[in-house]
């Protein structure tokens, strides 16, 4: 991890918590950073709230079923 890294491990988190975390992580961010949120599902809700509030995301599933999602301001 770096500075410019927020990592999120959120692995067998009960909703609402992920949520909250990553909202919580959204107020950090600085240009230039990104955030990682590692999680055992794929957050569907949470796409509409980063497009509606400026950010960009890319997911990912890893071998593990495991979801990446990068997160990042829309420049």
């Amino acid at each position: 991890m770096s500075a410019q890294e927020i990592l999120l491990e959120l692995c067998g988190m009960v909703p609402p918590e992920p949520m909250e975390r990553v909202l919580e992580a959204l107020d950090l961010l600085q240009p230039g950073q990104h955030i990682r949120m590692v999680i055992d599902r794929e957050p569907v809700p949470l796409y509409r709230i980063l497009e509606k509030n400026g950010y960009r995301h890319a997911t990912s599933m890893r071998e593990d079923y495991i979801y990446e999602i990068l997160i990042t301001h829309a420049d």
